[in-house]
């Protein structure tokens, strides 16, 4: 399979799980039947400033960012860590996370996988 760059589906919508602001989302493949039934979201996403999503939990699946660009924070189950380029970021099931960029946009590749 192929996925030309105008073929990905764009989406800027509010931040997710009662978060605050935007983000964009620029997806790489579209969903469960694009993954083969084993993940449901790989995408390229941008948290603008001031946005965040909502802490949220995991619960039949884990998902993994891969920070692309920008700095902000990144909640690990209550523990604040500082968001570099380069890192990555994993939420196992179960477990609870959220991010925010604060004066500049994240950009980065978020994968979730079904752990069922």
């Amino acid at each position: 399979m192929i996925r030309r760059s105008s073929e990905k589906n764009v989406v800027t919508k509010p931040a997710p799980f009662d978060g605050v602001g935007e983000i964009t989302v620029r997806d790489l493949l579209n969903g469960p039947d694009k993954m083969e039934h084993k993940g449901r979201v790989f995408a390229h996403t941008t948290v603008h400033p001031g946005a965040a999503f909502g802490l949220h939990t995991h619960k039949g699946d884990a998902e993994t960012y891969y920070i692309l660009s920008g700095h902000g924070e990144y909640n690990d189950n209550g523990t604040i860590i500082d968001v570099q380029p380069g890192d990555v970021y994993h939420c196992a099931e179960g477990e609870c996370h959220s991010i925010r960029a604060i004066d500049e946009p994240i950009e980065m590749i978020a994968l979730i996988l079904y752990t069922d």
